[in-house]
């Protein structure tokens, strides 16, 4: 009886006690609480921000410089920057000393702050605008990244020739650039100065050098493809000359799978394609390397010819006519980087080179491809087409940026249909693969664009 008395009792000379604190502290900070080692207890938020901002000027007068390999790229000012410390949240983390809504650690707070029993401390972290980083980082990969070269080759008079060397590439390493610029731009908050902060690359080796060039066990032409681009507006001729020739000389390693599009790369204007008709978002329409699926359905079909695995082909989503200018519908391989690729295997004994080449007066291009035979037999059949149906009708839009007159057409009608073509492939162990290449071509419509732009 006389223990429960005693605790008892000492619980309430706790409560009252802590009913003093309280009362005492007000809306002020507890006692034994420090912000970057400044006393900031039984100050209100108001004075201990003032007290804090004192060292914020430490910091206006600095400034993060960006290098690369040892040369400026950029400097960039602490106003510029933003620089700042977090003094509000931390301030606001320094206040809830005493006042948590947890009983016993509010309890247990107050008598530690108020008999110095316990002493909180806390730190502020610098603030910034990472964006301008990001940007900076950003324009180095746009200006310094560079993909490694492979070394490219020519088969001539029965043997492997070198006319292109290997060059290494340039990979920019952005994610350690930014968690660089954050770890840097914290120590300046115990030593205020002006920092660097250097962006760092990688060396991207080749995987194929001049120096295999004996190991590749290349001895003979095994396939060839060709497709005929007649009726193309000169844009797209161009297109098609500049993008085949991006696979010439290019190796496929035995036993490698190759992607079209990692090889052809980046599509633009920037690397030298004209504007010419794409299908994107279901429309015909103007887009830089309008053209490149004659190169790619060229290479399907000289992979068709050779008996190599597909690994990946789509159709286009309409006939277009350059495709059947000297073959059925079907034998087409669009491609749309990085979702819509093609991609071959070389099954092989050997690596296979591929040699292009263009007949500019007659519209055809030709894909070659040496290897080594062994003695795997190839049979493609002539494309089966049903369900043929007509375009739709044509549909006219107005267009007030069009001089009234005038009728502009955007869009071409083609039939629909369905086609497919088989394709087997007999090794020499007596093993068959059968495949089966669909393709589904929807209707097309053609659209005009009629101005209604008065004078």
């Amino acid at each position: 009886m006389a223990f429960a008395l005693v605790v008892v009792g000492t619980m309430g000379l706790i409560a009252a006690f802590t009913v003093l604190m309280t009362q005492r502290v007000g809306s002020r900070i507890y006692p034994n609480v420090y912000i970057n080692s400044y006393n900031v207890g039984n100050l209100t938020k108001e004075e201990a921000k003032k007290l804090l901002s004192r060292s914020d000027s430490r910091y206006l007068s600095t400034s993060v410089t960006v290098l690369y390999k040892s040369d400026p790229v950029a400097t960039l000012s602490a106003k510029i920057l933003g620089l700042k410390l977090d003094t509000d949240f931390i301030l606001e983390e320094a206040y809830m000393i005493g006042r948590s809504d947890q009983f016993p650690i509010k309890i247990g707070q107050k008598l530690g702050s108020f008999f110095g029993l316990s002493k909180h401390n806390f730190s502020t972290s610098l603030q910034y605008d990472e964006q301008h980083f990001t940007e900076v980082i950003t324009t180095a990969e746009d200006s310094y990244n560079k993909p490694a070269k492979n070394a490219l080759f020519t088969f001539k008079d029965g043997r492997v020739l070198k006319f292109q060397p290997e060059a290494n590439g340039v990979k920019i390493e952005s994610t350690k650039f930014l968690s660089d610029v954050r770890q840097k731009i914290q120590t300046i908050k115990t030593n205020p100065r002006n920092i660097s902060v250097s962006i760092e690359e990688t060396l991207l080796k080749p995987e194929i050098t001049l120096a295999q060039s004996n190991n590749f066990g290349i001895e003979e032409l095994i396939g060839e493809g060709q497709s005929d681009y007649n009726g193309s507006i000169p844009g797209r001729e161009h297109n098609v000359v500049l993008g085949t020739s991006k696979f010439n000389g290019v190796l496929i390693p035995k036993g490698e799978t190759f992607s079209f599009n990692q090889t052809v790369g980046d599509i633009s204007a920037l690397t030298g394609y004209q504007p010419a008709y794409i299908i994107q978002n279901g429309k015909t329409v103007l887009g830089d390397g309008g053209g490149i699926c004659q190169v790619s359905s060229t290479l399907f079909r000289a992979a068709l010819n050779t008996g190599l695995p597909i690994i990946s082909r789509t159709a286009h989503a309409y006939r277009v006519h350059y495709y059947e200018n000297d073959t059925g519908p079907g034998f087409d391989a669009t491609v749309f980087s990085p979702s819509v690729d093609l991609k071959i295997q070389n099954d092989t004994p050997a690596a296979i080179l591929i040699q292009t080449s263009v007949d500019e007066v007659n519209r055809l291009v030709y894909f070659k491809l040496y290897g080594k035979k062994d003695g795997r037999k190839v049979e493609v059949s002539k494309a089966e087409v049903w369900d043929v149906s007509p375009p739709p009708e044509p549909s006219y839009e107005d267009d007030p940026t069009l001089q009234r007159g005038i009728t502009k057409q955007i869009d071409f009608g083609a039939w629909g249909a369905k086609a497919r073509f088989s394709y087997k492939v007999t090794y020499p162990t007596n093993e068959v693969k059968d495949e089966i290449f669909y393709s589904v071509y929807r209707p097309w419509k053609a659209i005009f664009m009629v101005g209604t732009k008065d004078s």
